[in-house]
């Protein structure tokens, strides 16, 4: 399944209870499991990662579809070239400092 068919699959599953949530409620769970992701990174195992991954990723898609931001489309222009900096990949960028000051 491709992030296109993804987008669809949660539109059709979660769609209608979005929309009556809407934007603000539905941002607030995305911010709710991207903590719970960062536990999991820190203090949990791989099953936990995994499943807390998912449901970042499912609950961004769904700020997508509420917004209309077709995130399939997005990412093939935005990443179809390789990095959107130097279009190439791997990336030829300079490297960031790993600590900004």
């Amino acid at each position: 399944m491709d992030l296109t068919d993804l987008q669809r699959r949660i539109a059709a599953t979660y769609g209608e209870r979005d929309r009556e949530r809407g934007v603000d409620a539905t941002f607030g769970w995305f911010v709710e499991e991207v903590g719970e992701l960062s536990r999991a990174i820190r203090r949990q195992g791989h099953a936990e990662r995994v499943e807390e991954f998912t449901d970042v990723l499912a609950w961004l898609i769904s700020l997508a579809e509420l917004t209309d931001v077709d995130l399939g489309d997005a990412v093939r222009r935005r990443y179809g070239e390789g990095c959107p900096k130097c279009t190439t990949s791997p990336c030829t960028c300079a490297a960031e400092p790993a600590v900004r000051a």
